[in-house]
């Protein structure tokens, strides 16, 4: 553990940060798969509905930081693909 202040306050918001990204992270891991599963159910109307709460999730993330822009822009485009594929 850090001796200086600043460093224990440091260490203290590192730790509720790392909570919330985890949390985050969590959310965009779920939506990604709820949009697979949809797509391997064959049902696109579903699909195309937590298509778009992924979207939404993923674009929050990556605004926030926890995900890299590009990151998000690639998992949006690869779900987007796989419910094309469906038609």
């Amino acid at each position: 553990m850090a001796n200086i202040k600043s460093a224990r306050k440091r260490a203290r918001q590192a730790l509720t940060r790392r909570d919330h990204n985890m949390s985050l992270r969590t959310a965009v891991r779920t939506a990604i798969k709820n949009v697979k599963k949809a797509v391997s159910a064959g049902d696109q109307k579903t699909a195309a509905a937590a298509l778009s709460r992924s979207a939404s999730i993923l674009d929050r993330s990556a605004a926030k930081g926890v995900l890299h822009a590009n990151a998000a822009n690639r998992h949006k485009s690869r779900l987007a693909r796989a419910i094309k594929a469906m038609q």
